[in-house]
């Protein structure tokens, strides 16, 4: 499943980069567009020349992932070069990345959609493209559950999301021993860090 997961997180990243390298809302939102158009697109049979369309379309296509699925990704990173960002299109985004992530790994949650949340709160936050309000609340009703050790790989991304949350602002680094720690401790529970 690595490739998939590759496949679907680099949308999810290609789009972040675009809001992220912006410096004209107009410019982001028509690139942005680009990019759900050429998701859509892939339902029709045309692939363009792109590494992480041709990457969807050979990975994800065949594991019932439609292009308008992915391409309404779009909504979580279009909000943030509006001129009044809606933190519910942020939200709905990672929900829609976790159901989409939760279906290749052939395993449904109902609390798929929240974890989904969390995480694209803190990574909104993470990627320093908009301060968002901590999810203290959405996390006290997630710490109680053990998830499915066939969801661990998928929520292990919640994980550490709900343990940047707690944490004090700046952001931990990427790749410390104490967030590999967190996520040997995830994979092993597959509980999240409570707030």
């Amino acid at each position: 499943m690595r490739p998939a997961f590759d496949a679907l997180l680099d949308i999810e990243d290609a789009m972040a980069d675009v809001v992220a390298r912006s410096t004209q809302p107009a410019l982001a939102a028509i690139k942005l567009a680009w990019w759900r158009d050429r998701l859509e697109d892939l339902d029709e049979g045309k692939i363009p020349a792109e590494p992480r369309l041709q990457a969807a379309a050979r990975e994800l296509l065949p594991r019932g992932v439609k292009g308008v699925e992915l391409a309404a990704l779009e909504a979580g990173w279009a909000t943030l070069v509006a001129e009044e960002p809606d933190v519910e299109d942020i939200a709905a985004g990672g929900a829609t990345l976790f159901g989409l992530a939760a279906r290749l790994l052939g395993s449904a949650h109902p609390l798929i959609a929240a974890l989904g949340r969390v995480y694209a709160y803190e990574n909104v936050a993470r990627r320093g493209l908009m301060t968002m309000h901590r999810p203290m609340g959405e996390l006290y009703g997630l710490t109680t559950h053990s998830f499915p050790k066939r969801l661990r790989p998928l929520t292990a991304l919640a994980a550490l999301a709900a343990r940047d949350a707690k944490r004090p602002l700046p952001f931990e680094p990427q790749a410390t021993p104490s967030r590999a720690a967190a996520l040997i401790v995830h994979r092993l529970t597959g509980r999240l860090p409570k707030p």
